[in-house]
């Protein structure tokens, strides 16, 4: 007996409560609502890995990005080389060609309007035009979100998001193999989090919507197959000069499996918290902010199971309610978080508020319904409370993006414990022209946390500029403790510290390079 035949379930169809008029309204209040609440974006510049991304990257400043974008790794060569995001740069490409940082904001908003419009639709094919309203308008205005579109780099989490959306409406409402095949390769272009479109679909199939015939979901997984091991293939030729460089959140390097799979527990809170009571948001979660849990009797995976139990037991009331939009979405949220997690293997970091872009679709998905359920009055009163509250908190989070001091200011301010704070300090002394504060500022990073390689041959530099060879070699000493491509890296930082200005240190890193040998 399958899974929708054993459960009793409440009957769910398509709604077309209204007409289609409607609908368009709908639509143009949910993308309209996405792009208000960020239209001080578009006074924002550049900051964090736009610099690198956006701003530094030879793809980006030449309109042939656009193809060329398809055979280079997303981080440019000299900064590792790691991951492969071909689509997101191309759009890059195309924006830097337009214009400036305004026009790639403006985009920003578009596609996160876009991506506000799919959740609503997807979810009015299973609710009324209210209970699509509801999501819509959530997730427009979660304040979650306002990493991946204030800062232009967090395109790939839109671009991602809307084509995987758009890859489960296909197949669960279409039964579109070759639209949902369609979009599924251009999330994945975009970013590496749309690998999640089988389980989502597979889920809602599991759900009973619109689970197609036997041999259709053979089709189906087949060509998940094909698309898998091309996408694989394709990813690994282009990073198989930096396939040994892909990245491990610092606080996990050599810590052993377990440590890192409290930690992720430990996460979960705080994952939670973002989606559910996102008052407070941090663009830095690095130690010691958030340190490396290796008790399961620490307080804080106590906390994080708690969540987990949680929300299983909400997924499997709704799951024996018959309620099945709020099963699906409750589900999608730990199906789209799950790559992320550091449960099956250990990412780039503890956690990444534009990674909970797309889990939190699942969110919106699963409320929209229940607030659709309240008398008529009681709707509109909630959903308005909470669109207000998610909006203004999401204006006033906006204007941290602005720019690196902007950025600095704000980890300094949120996360008073972690090292990135110093660290950027020191980056931004140098860029000043203070070496001596700098020295001082990735002196203090280093004694926060002493794994992070570049705060060691930032240090050198600005050691070296104020005329303290002795602290610079102590400095790298500790870099090559830590550093696994240093000739390379010794080159990159040589190049980035003659283009600020400081040539004699540029000289004395060149010179280590070479004693070193190597590539």
């Amino acid at each position: 007996m399958t899974y929708a035949a054993a459960v009793p379930m409440s009957p769910v169809t398509p709604s077309f409560a209204g007409t289609e008029s409607r609908a368009t309204h709908l639509y143009v209040m949910v993308a309209a609502c996405a792009a208000i609440v960020y239209l001080g974006a578009l006074w924002n510049r550049f900051a964090f890995d736009d610099v690198a991304i956006v701003v530094m990257n030879p793809l980006v400043g030449h309109l042939s990005g656009l193809w060329k974008a398809f055979a280079a790794p997303y981080w440019t060569p000299d900064l590792g080389g790691s991951m492969y995001r071909p689509l997101t740069i191309a759009t890059f490409a195309v924006d830097r060609a337009v214009d400036g940082a305004a026009w790639l904001h403006a985009v920003n908003l578009a596609w996160h309007a876009a991506a506000s419009v799919a959740v609503a639709a997807l979810a009015r094919r299973w609710t009324n035009n209210a209970g699509a309203l509801a999501a819509g308008l959530l997730f427009a205005v979660h304040p979650v979100h306002v990493e991946a579109v204030a800062n232009v780099v967090g395109r790939a989490e839109s671009m991602a998001a809307l084509f995987a959306v758009l890859a489960v409406y296909a197949a669960v409402i279409h039964e579109s193999i070759a639209w949902s095949t369609a979009a599924a390769v251009l999330g994945l272009l975009s970013k590496e989090n749309a690998a999640v479109v089988p389980g989502l679909v597979v889920w809602a199939w599991l759900l009973g919507f619109g689970r197609p015939n036997r041999r259709r979901i053979v089709v189906f997984v087949t060509v998940w197959v094909v698309v898998g091991a091309a996408y694989v293939a394709v990813r690994a030729a282009v990073r198989h000069p930096f396939s040994g460089l892909e990245g491990t959140a610092l606080m996990f390097v050599g810590e052993s499996p377990v440590a890192v799979r409290l930690t992720a527990v430990a996460g979960l809170a705080d994952v939670a918290r973002l989606l559910v009571f996102p008052l407070t948001l941090r663009a830095d979660y690095s130690p010691n902010e958030r340190t490396l849990v290796t008790s399961p009797l620490d307080p804080r995976v106590v906390a994080g199971a708690v969540c987990f139990v949680v929300w299983s037991t909400l997924l499997f009331v709704a799951w024996k309610r018959g309620r099945r939009l709020e099963a699906l979405g409750l589900g999608w949220i730990g199906i789209a978080y799950l790559p992320v997690a550091n449960l099956l293997y250990p990412v780039g970091f503890y956690l990444a508020e534009r990674t909970l872009y797309l889990p939190s679709a699942g969110l919106v998905l699963a409320v929209g319904p229940w607030l659709e359920r309240l008398p008529p009055r009681s709707f509109r009163l909630v959903v308005a409370a909470l669109v207000v509250l998610g909006g203004v908190r999401t204006a006033r989070r906006v204007p941290v993006w602005r720019d690196e001091p902007s950025l600095t200011l704000s980890m300094l301010q949120d996360s008073p414990r972690s090292f990135q704070g110093p660290k950027r300090m020191a980056f931004w002394y140098l860029d000043q022209h203070e070496p001596a504060k700098a020295l001082a500022a990735a002196r203090l990073a280093t004694s926060i946390f002493d794994r992070d390689a570049t705060v060691y041959i930032t240090g050198a530099v600005a050691a070296f500029a104020a005329g303290d060879a002795r602290a610079a070699d102590s400095l790298l000493v500790g870099f090559q403790r830590l550093c696994h491509q240093c000739p390379r890296y010794y080159r990159s930082s040589a190049a980035a510290a003659r283009e600020a200005g400081y040539a004699a240190a540029s000289d004395s890193l060149l010179a280590r390079a070479e004693r070193i040998g190597g590539p």
